[in-house]
């Protein structure tokens, strides 16, 4: 059906496009935007015993060499209170499409529980990035961090202060 030439007036036309804007999340548009067969995924890999301590692995689909790659541990924001590891597909998809490893980790939220805890699951994160790392082809002397917003935080206390990944 053309909607441009349909008896709608295009004033109904116009008055719709909110509606189907709003629609779509930023983050759908982005998930959509890379391909997916660069790449494999392992999905709910456990970390941890709790139901939110679990990520996602994208691997680059490359020939098998003997050069190991790159990884990237991808925390997420939402201000410690939101967030998914689905939401942030387009991260691990746009990292594996390049050649690297990445992993998109959950943590525990707000207000299920309180600040240290979310620092506590990102560090037992890192400490299974840098335990698998050779068995899912990384080289765990180049093993990143980064995040998003409070992920970001959460990253940043990852690399900067040595309590979080000391103790694990």
């Amino acid at each position: 059906m053309n909607l441009l030439n349909s008896k709608l007036p295009r004033r109904s036309l116009f008055a719709m496009l909110p509606a189907l804007l709003t629609a779509c999340s930023a983050v759908d548009v982005l998930n959509a935007t890379v391909p997916t067969d660069t790449y494999r995924n392992f999905s709910d890999l456990p970390y941890g015993n709790q139901p939110r301590q679990k990520l996602d692995a994208y691997l680059p689909n490359q020939a098998k060499t003997d050069k190991t790659l790159p990884m990237v541990v991808f925390f997420y924001g939402g201000s410690w209170s939101t967030g998914d590891r689905a939401d942030y597909r387009f991260v691990g998809e746009a990292l594996a499409s390049q050649g690297i490893i990445a992993l998109v980790a959950d943590y525990r939220l707000s207000p299920e529980v309180r600040y240290p805890v979310f620092l506590q699951d990102c560090a037992l994160a890192m400490r299974w990035a840098f335990d698998n790392a050779q068995k899912y082809g990384a080289d765990p002397a180049r093993i990143f961090v980064m995040g998003h917003s409070a992920g970001a935080y959460n990253a940043a206390m990852m690399a900067l202060d040595k309590r979080w990944l000391g103790g694990v």
